[in-house]
């Protein structure tokens, strides 16, 4: 939920809302939270863009992954930090539905880890760059969609509702 990446999401402040839900809950129940921030040639680190909107706030002990991939896994320590404190099921919520919440959840399973998506705590913006053009609100429910019946051999996907999420 970086600026530049949410400036023109779809149901941005509904999301950001659930996703301090989330954060609230968790932080409640001793749930650790992982944030993670992309950065490319064009989402420079450091730079406005680049920084976590200011309605979340990570605090105290909470990581923050830096990653250049889409995936969260790719050449980051995500694996090795949820490895080290025993965590099995992640629970994903962010920005870019079509890019990074993708390829993170695919990532997940991938490497064992059971991955559940919030289904009204992520988002993206319309796909301008297809034709034909496809909105923010089809990608997101297509995610929502297909995400709910993932399974590995090993992991499970699934989708749920910020209200249905219990740490």
């Amino acid at each position: 939920m970086q600026v530049g990446v949410v400036a023109n999401a779809f149901r941005r402040t509904k999301v950001i809302a659930n996703i301090n839900q989330l954060v609230s809950n968790a932080r409640n129940a001793s749930v650790p939270i992982i944030w993670v921030q992309h950065s490319d040639s064009e989402l420079v680190m450091h730079s406005a863009d680049w920084q976590i909107v200011s309605e979340l706030h990570p605090i105290g002990e909470e990581k923050i992954i830096h990653k250049k991939f889409g995936d969260s896994f790719e050449a980051t320590e995500l694996q090795k930090l949820l490895l080290e404190q025993e965590i099995g099921r992640l629970v994903v919520c962010g920005a870019q539905t079509d890019a990074c919440i993708r390829s993170t959840l695919h990532g997940a399973i991938g490497r064992g880890f059971d991955a559940v998506l919030v289904g009204d705590a992520h988002t993206t913006d319309d796909c301008q760059y297809s034709t034909p053009q496809v909105s923010a609100e089809s990608i997101v429910a297509h995610t929502n969609f297909y995400w709910n019946w993932q399974r590995t051999s090993s992991a499970t996907g699934g989708t749920f509702a910020t209200a249905d999420i219990h740490f």
